[in-house]
C-alpha cells in the first residue's frame, strides 16, 4: 500500500485527501505537529508528499527544501496561490507537481498515480481497491477473490468501482447512472436495475454473496465490515 502524508492545515483539505487516497487502496496521513514536518516523515517514510504553500510557523517553501537535503520523494504543491511566481518557486523549490485550489479530487488522484508511476518501479504493479476480501483490480477491469479471477463487463466493473470507491457509503442511483453514463450508453432507470442484477449474479457465482445491498429509495452499499 502507497502511502500519502499530507501537509496541509486546513482540517477539512486534508481529511478529503486522505478519504480520497484511501478510497483508491492508499493510505493517507496528515501532519500532526507543523513544528516538526520533517521528523514525521523521516517516521512515516511516505512514497509522495502532497504540501501546501502556507503553513504554520514554517511555509510549505521551507519544509520542501529541508525535504530535498535528503529525499526525492515525490512532492505536490497545492495551494490557492495560483500565481505564476508561485508556481515557478514551487518547482525551483524541488516540487514535482503543483495543483491550484480548490481541485477536483479526481484530478488530484490522477496526478498522484502518475507520479507514483515515474518515481518507482510499477511495471508489475496496479492500483487496487480491496472489500470483503475481494481485490478490484483498476488496470484491467477483473476481480480477484478466494484465488479465482472475476472477468466483469464494462458496466459491471463501472458499478463495482464506483461501490468500492464509496465503501460503506450509500451510493444514489443517479450516481452510478452517470458512471454508466460515461460509457456512452443510455442508461435509465430499468437499465441500471438489469446491470445491477447482473453484476450480484456474477459475483454470487463466485461466492460473493449478499456483497451489495440495496437501499430501498436510495440506492446501493457495500458495507465496511
Amino acid at each position: 500500500m502507497y502511502k500519502i502524508y499530507i501537509v496541509e492545515d486546513d482540517k477539512g483539505i486534508a481529511d478529503g485527501i486522505t478519504t480520497c487516497v484511501a478510497g483508491w487502496g492508499m493510505e493517507g496521513r496528515t501532519v500532526s505537529d507543523f513544528r516538526n514536518v520533517l521528523d514525521e516523515i523521516h517516521e512515516y517514510q511516505p512514497h509522495l508528499i502532497i504540501m501546501d504553500i502556507t503553513l504554520p510557523f514554517m511555509g510549505g517553501y521551507h519544509w520542501c527544501q529541508e525535504i530535498r537535503k535528503t529525499s526525492n520523494v515525490p512532492i505536490i504543491f497545492i495551494s490557492s496561490a495560483t500565481d505564476n511566481m508561485n508556481i515557478i518557486m514551487a518547482m525551483n523549490m524541488g516540487a514535482d507537481d503543483f495543483i491550484a485550489k480548490p481541485f477536483d479530487p479526481n484530478v488530484l488522484v490522477a496526478k498522484i498515480q502518475a507520479l507514483l508511476r515515474r518515481s518507482y518501479d510499477f511495471n508489475q504493479s496496479t492500483f487496487t481497491l480491496e472489500a470483503h476480501g475481494a481485490v478490484l483490480n483498476t488496470d484491467d477491469n477483473t476481480l480477484m477473490y478466494d484465488g479465482q479471477r472475476i472477468d466483469l463487463s464494462r458496466n459491471e466493473y463501472r458499478i463495482l468501482l464506483t461501490l468500492m470507491q464509496n465503501k460503506g457509503k450509500v451510493v444514489s442511483r443517479e450516481k452510478l447512472m452517470e458512471a454508466l453514463w460515461e460509457t456512452d450508453c443510455f442508461v435509465d432507470e430499468n437499465t441500471l436495475t438489469v446491470n445491477v442484477g447482473r453484476l450480484r449474479k456474477t459475483l454470487e457465482a463466485a461466492g460473493l454473496t449478499d456483497f451489495i445491498k440495496t437501499k430501498f429509495g436510495v440506492g446501493y452499499i457495500l458495507e465496511d465490515k
